[in-house]
């Protein structure tokens, strides 16, 4: 069977993310509001963890946030002993995963019995314009598209990659950001001091045409402005939690043995698998109208 395709050039990124480490420093302000929000959703748990591990291409910052957590990098074969932790936070990372449900089964390995996961990381519409812009402009002057910015789960299959990655009681969700920019020029280079670029394996690797990027810089100024001339761009962050399964965990009921109709609850009409009603009473509370 072949290989499918990987979705990363793991050499580029590494050598992106050095670059952005060099001279003053990542420029990780996404990273901290990213770190800002796991804070508070941490401090919602009623739980004190000893043993943290964190997952992240940036081990500087998260390790200072976390300075007893043990830090390793998101590699494909993550270097975490079984068992050994009680929080695992997977830290901005995983939309550059070619198998991100073989990094959410070793979190979850890595985890000792009822441990908590918290990944956060770019989904959804991240960089929608930068896409858009450039999808645009190379369809115009070379009548075809290359990979320009990695592909961002949804919400749907990020919530699935949990179930499927074996833990209980999963929960994803979005948390959008709109950043404004003096000009596209400024995101793509705040991109790259970020260590955010272009790092897919099926990327054209021949130089960007100077007549496609400026093609890419207008259309992005005209079709998304922002306030006082400036542009805006889209980062959305997914955030999931799960725990590693346990006995002692809230357990689904059995079907059938509920109490109460739902449809009572809600005050709704139930339907059998004909479409028939299965009660009259919400159609009675109407009269003959």
């Amino acid at each position: 069977m072949d290989r499918p395709p990987r979705l990363t050039d793991r050499t580029a990124l590494a050598a992106h993310r050095a670059r952005a480490c060099r001279g003053g420093g990542p420029e990780l302000f996404l990273h901290r509001e990213a770190l800002s929000e796991l804070q508070e959703r941490l401090s919602e748990v009623n739980r004190s963890f000893t043993k943290p591990a964190i997952v992240t291409g940036f081990p500087a910052f998260w390790a200072e946030a976390f300075p007893k957590a043990t830090v390793v990098a998101d590699t494909d074969l993550l270097d975490l002993e079984p068992g050994a932790h009680d929080l695992v936070i997977h830290a901005m990372a995983l939309h550059w995963a070619d198998d991100p449900v073989g990094q959410l089964v070793q979190a979850r390995r890595a985890l000792a019995e009822d441990g908590l996961l918290l990944a956060v990381s770019f989904a959804g519409d991240t960089l929608r314009e930068l896409r858009i812009a450039f999808a645009e402009a190379e369809s115009r002057l070379r009548g075809g598209l290359s990979p320009r910015v990695a592909p961002m789960g949804d919400l749907r299959d990020l919530g699935g990659l949990l179930q499927r990655a074996g833990f209980a009681l999963p929960v994803a969700d979005l948390s959008p950001r709109q950043v404004d920019y003096a000009t596209p020029l400024h995101l793509m280079r705040e991109l790259r001091a970020m260590g955010e670029t272009n790092a897919l394996d099926q990327r054209d690797r021949r130089p960007l045409r100077r007549d496609v990027l400026a093609a890419t810089l207008d259309l992005y100024a005209t079709e998304f402005p922002g306030d006082n001339g400036r542009v805006r761009a889209t980062f959305q962050f997914a955030f999931l939690t799960g725990w590693a399964p346990s006995e002692s965990q809230p357990q689904p009921m059995r079907p059938g043995s509920a109490s109460h109709r739902l449809a009572d609850a809600l005050g709704t009409v139930e339907f059998d698998r004909d479409m028939n009603p299965m009660t009259d009473s919400a159609a009675a509370d109407k009269g003959d109208d």
